[in-house]
């Protein structure tokens, strides 16, 4: 693999098995999270349009902590997210202009790999 699909495929990994397994929960039909007894006292009296602005606020929040993850390996040189196979090892950090940006961005990991995108790969 070249590095660009060592990216593709690590922001593939990264936005299935975190981005989307949190909104995966959010996207639950109301009237489903009405009867979670969990958080009952939340979703109760809840509408839809405030359910919407809660998936929103979510995302943004999901978002960030993906963002503020990956640039803790921008910033501290001596963690390390490294891509090994087949005797090729390589320092993601490296291989990328700016890895905190590439779930985020236009176009980015969420946009093209996310089942909740919000550019039509939403469900």
């Amino acid at each position: 693999m070249d590095n660009e699909q060592i990216l593709e495929l690590f922001g593939k990994i990264l936005i299935s098995k975190t981005y989307d397994k949190s909104a995966r929960f959010l996207k639950s039909d109301l009237k489903d999270l009405k009867q979670t007894d969990r958080y009952k006292n939340l979703f109760s009296e809840m509408t839809q349009v405030q359910k919407t602005e809660l998936e929103k606020l979510s995302k943004e929040m999901l978002s960030g902590i993906l963002f503020d993850f990956l640039k803790i390996f921008e910033e501290n040189r001596e963690f390390k997210l490294i891509y090994e196979a087949e005797g090729k090892r390589v320092d993601l950090v490296q291989i990328s202009e700016m890895l905190k940006a590439e779930p985020i961005i236009e176009g980015g990991w969420i946009d093209r790999f996310s089942m909740y995108s919000d550019n039509g790969n939403s469900v």
